[in-house]
């Protein structure tokens, strides 16, 4: 490398790592520097790289020997462990970039930029080989941008303002306000994510940090990030919230993943949760609370396919095609008297997705009916449920109460997540498991 290497964040993340052979290892996130009262720049410590399995794991800057507009070419071995933000650490990317800052030089003050957004920050390699910050490009804050800052993404920003190239001595507010990047810019950064990976992102931030997330993401996507999160996450960022947001996202959720996270709630805060919900919402819920955890019940979600026996199978294809179906419960129709939402009529029996498009769109679902397979009762034990659907090659099973009437349906993801450890969501980033 030369002497000095300049280089600018948002055009090194996204960059390709390699190490010294020529094998990528994976693809720049984020840069981790440390602020000090002894010098005004922040030493540049390493980068945080995703490496498959869509883990993050932490790269020294002196393992780093090359950065171009290509790649950046590492040295050694990679330390493959997740990566765990420090309290004195700070994610540029993550946390500085968008942040309202002071530019203190009278040049800056009388351009109108006294007051700016941090666009980009610039690091550089000096003679002994120490990365540090030392530039930040800004952007002015004008009326138009300052009052609607929040409603519009950073690209529509570039838009409307003047820039500015300055030196990072002589921008204050940089360190001195620890979460002041917005949560959109953020989840920004990490928009062409999967909910999974995305959770995982969430799970690495600090609790502050990821309250203000939680409060960004609208309640679709939270409810789905959640359903994603380990137990101690959900109980934490739901607290966070405003009750009646709260209650807004658990009827959001999937509701067998909403009673369970009510049931680590305390029961006062749960009821409350409960008591705000739309009563059509709360209901399912109060169900699913009334079993134990480990039962066909408990597991259960209350929101399968249902249709009645005269549905044509032009019906039956049509409703378990919609995207927010998930793959298990779209695998199977659940026929009924009516009415045709749990607790429904009488169960009649099931039919297969496999089934349906092996018969005419115009036949009705009641004609092809399969009876062999005998619903479960809601008391039935986890081991009952696992034992039935490994029997029967299944992914779903109905759940019925002592009148025959359906009132949910047990996935094999309900199962798995209740036989695989308690924090086996943590444990596949470890041994970098892609979600």
């Amino acid at each position: 490398m030369s002497a000095s290497t300049r280089v600018f964040v948002a055009r090194l993340t996204g960059l390709s790592v390699f190490d010294p052979l020529g094998d990528q290892v994976g693809r720049v996130r984020d840069v981790v520097v440390m602020f000090s009262l002894n010098r005004p720049e922040p030493r540049v410590i390493g980068l945080v790289v995703e490496v498959p399995g869509r883990r993050r794991v932490f790269v020294p800057m002196t393992r780093v020997t090359s950065i171009d507009a290509g790649a950046v070419i590492t040295t050694g071995l990679v330390n493959m462990r997740r990566f765990e933000q420090r309290t004195n650490e700070v994610l540029v990317a993550a946390e500085l970039f968008d942040r309202t800052v002071r530019v203190t030089t009278p040049e800056a003050i009388e351009a109108g930029f006294a007051t700016a957004l941090v666009e980009d920050i610039a690091i550089e390699q000096g003679p002994r080989r120490e990365w540090v910050g030392t530039r930040v490009f800004v952007r002015q804050i004008t009326a138009a941008v300052s009052s609607a800052s929040k409603a519009m993404s950073r690209l529509t920003r570039r838009r409307s303002g003047k820039t500015m190239l300055v030196d990072i001595r002589d921008v204050v507010g940089l360190h001195e306000q620890p979460g002041a990047q917005s949560a959109e810019r953020l989840l920004e950064t990490y928009d062409d994510l999967k909910v999974a990976d995305l959770a995982e992102v969430i799970h690495d931030l600090n609790p502050k940090r990821r309250a203000e997330v939680a409060a960004a993401l609208d309640d679709e996507r939270l409810a789905d990030v959640l359903e994603e999160l380990p137990e101690d996450d959900q109980v934490e960022i739901l607290a966070g919230l405003a009750n009646s947001r709260a209650a807004d996202v658990l009827e959001a959720m999937e509701p067998d993943d909403a009673a369970d996270l009510l049931a680590d709630l305390p029961p006062e805060q749960a009821e409350q949760l409960l008591q705000l919900m739309e009563p059509d919402e709360a209901a399912p819920l109060r169900r699913l609370l009334a079993y134990d955890e480990n039962t066909a019940g408990g597991m259960m979600t209350t929101e399968p396919v249902v249709l009645g026996p005269e549905a044509t199978i032009a019906e039956a294809l049509a409703t378990v095609r919609r995207e927010e179906l998930a793959p298990a419960l779209a695998s199977m129709v659940y026929v009924c008297r009516p009415p045709l939402e749990a607790p429904t009529g009488r169960y009649l029996g099931l039919v297969h997705i496999q089934r349906l498009l092996r018969e005419p769109p115009h036949g009705a679902v009641g004609s092809i009916i399969d009876k062999e397979i005998e619903p479960l009762p809601a008391t039935a034990s986890l081991e009952t449920v696992t034992r039935t659907l490994a029997t029967y090659n299944l992914v779903s099973l109905p759940v019925v109460d002592d009148d025959g009437r359906l009132i949910g349906a047990v996935t094999v993801d309900d199962v798995l997540d209740h036989i695989l450890p308690e924090d086996w969501r943590e444990e596949r980033h470890e041994l970098g498991v892609k979600p």
